[in-house]
């Protein structure tokens, strides 16, 4: 039995089926998270399959200088959080690829006492995680742990059509060598 799993309640687990299953084409995404003192402004712009994501980050002394990027789809939501319990916050953006898969990414970086921002890694599904996978990314902060569900389709299954059900990973944040990687740490099915 996975230790993890009992933290998971079935409303928390509800939440993560109430996430938007599509981006919004051609829009911006404006929003403010506060956490632990810290203030992140999210902000997105840009028309087509690329987008211009700015995080910027107030609260923090000194102050952290802010974090531009292009990302390739759409931000489509944003989320901050603790996850490994360090007093520090950590902003996640969740991006909706173009394309019929709309296939997911997460944007990430965890705040550093110096006043920086580290960056955050969520590795490519492998193994029996990548089986039947084809995109369609919802994520989502549930207690203490990022979650990632997604369709399960099985051989001949249209894009519009999976029959296999869904895989929800949670993934936990850990220190890597050059930053943080979210390390999966259970599976559910359902």
């Amino acid at each position: 039995m996975n230790r993890f799993l009992p933290q998971l309640t079935a409303a928390a687990l509800l939440l993560v089926g109430a996430l938007p299953s599509t981006a919004w084409a051609g829009a911006g995404f404006h929003k403010t998270l506060n956490l632990q003192g810290i203030s992140f402004l999210v902000h997105s712009s840009g028309e087509g399959s690329q987008q211009q994501l700015t995080i910027t980050t107030t609260g923090a002394k000194p102050p952290i200088k802010p974090i531009r990027q292009t990302v390739n789809g759409q931000v489509v939501g944003a989320e901050v959080a603790d996850l490994n319990n360090n007093g520090l916050p950590e902003i996640y953006v969740f991006v909706q690829g173009a394309g019929s898969g709309s296939y997911g990414e997460v944007v990430a970086y965890a705040v550093m006492k110096g006043a920086e921002l580290s960056p955050i890694t969520l590795p490519e599904l492998t193994g029996a995680n990548a089986q039947g996978y084809q995109g369609h990314d919802q994520f989502q902060v549930v207690e203490s742990c990022l979650a990632r569900r997604f369709p399960i389709y099985k051989p001949g299954d249209s894009n519009a059509k999976a029959t296999g059900g869904q895989r929800q990973i949670c993934y936990k944040l850990k220190a890597g060598e050059a930053g943080f990687i979210l390390q999966p740490t259970s599976v559910l099915k359902f």
